[in-house]
């Protein structure tokens, strides 16, 4: 009896000893070239020479990755199996080329994927279905199109970044699957116009960014749903004539930019509606500004609101030469009428 006991015993402590050999293997493993932080169940490989994704080594209970400055140029959903509690990615700076389609089957619990900076130009179909994202980074690729079956309908990202890529239209096929968004990034792109209806499907948007693109006029409803928008910033276009009443409705803003495009009048009524602006929220500089009689209601908006202004004193006459270079808050009725005179 007490053979068989010690017999039966041993084998527990075997079967034990295995066990905990095969937990401490796949919780504590560590890729070389990487760092492992166990406490916060973390993992980066930062600048090292790695051509291909680490799957092998990486403790299988991983949240959070971070991949950057190496020369990967690809990943597949096979890599990503290797850590399936995975909750944030963060793929800075590589050399990828080329993700495959279900990319995220086996990561069901991510909501981070950061991509930015790498050689992404044609994604695959279902690329970023299959997994709860709420924040997507590709920022600073060569992506041309965003192809709205990169993601499934009724999305739950609520964070998507496209800036510095080479789009030249507004993915609204893309935009209509993404109800809860509250931050879109398409600034430093080839943009030209926003289609009226584009932005419809955004209710929930606070944050629209479209700096440094070549848009010269926007539809005067192309703001009609976005209520709960509190950054708009459309600065660096080319953008020449605005709709009177672009802004309407848009009573939450508190930052609008403005500057460095063509606009050389502002018609009357146009800022009205922005009853939220903060302190420094309106950027109106570097603009060719007509300071005739049709100036006069920006003279009085600035007269009141110049707390609100960022460099007041910054947004100037272009026209008529008399008044070149003399900023539009320091002028006269005197001036006004000047100005308006034949010459």
């Amino acid at each position: 009896m007490f053979s068989f006991c010690f017999i039966l015993a041993m084998k527990f402590c075997v079967a034990a000893f295995l066990f905990l050999a095969f937990f401490c293997h796949s919780s504590f493993s560590c890729p070389a070239l990487c760092k492992c932080y166990p406490t916060s169940v973390e993992v980066v490989c930062s600048e090292v020479p790695l051509t291909e994704y680490p799957s092998a080594g990486l403790p299988e209970n991983t949240t959070m990755l971070t991949i950057q400055l190496t020369n990967i140029t690809s990943i597949s959903e096979h890599h990503l199996k290797a850590t399936p509690l995975l909750k944030e990615l963060h793929l800075y700076g590589n050399q990828l080329q080329s993700l495959s389609s279900h990319l995220l089957r086996g990561v069901p619990q991510l909501h981070t994927l950061d991509l930015t900076g790498n050689e992404l130009s044609d994604l695959p179909v279902d690329v970023f279905s299959d997994a709860p994202l709420r924040n997507l980074v590709l920022k600073n690729n060569r992506i041309k199109r965003a192809d709205p079956k990169w993601l499934p309908h009724n999305s739950s990202l609520t964070w998507l970044d496209l800036s510095e890529n080479h789009l030249t239209e507004i993915p609204v096929g893309l935009l209509q699957r993404l109800p809860h968004l509250d931050n879109i990034d398409l600034s430093n792109n080839r943009l030209e116009k926003i289609p009226p209806n584009s932005l419809d499907h955004l209710t929930k948007l606070e944050r629209l960014n479209l700096q440094n693109n070549k848009l010269e006029t926007l539809d005067a409803s192309v703001f009609q749903f976005t209520h709960n928008l509190t950054s708009l910033l459309l600065s660096q276009n080319k953008l020449t004539k605005l709709p009177q009443y672009l802004f309407q409705g848009l009573t939450r803003l508190t930052h609008l930019s403005l500057d460095d495009n063509q606009l050389s009048h502002i018609p009357k009524g146009f800022l009205d509606s922005l009853s939220s602006l903060e302190e420094g929220g309106l950027d109106l500089s570097v603009n060719p500004l007509l300071c005739e009689r049709e100036v006069e209601y920006l003279w009085r908006w600035l007269q009141r609101n110049k707390k609100k202004v960022l460099l007041a004193d910054n947004i100037t006459c272009a026209l008529p030469e008399t008044l070149a270079g003399h900023s539009v808050i320091s002028l006269t009725e005197n001036d006004l009428n000047t100005g308006s005179q034949p010459s």
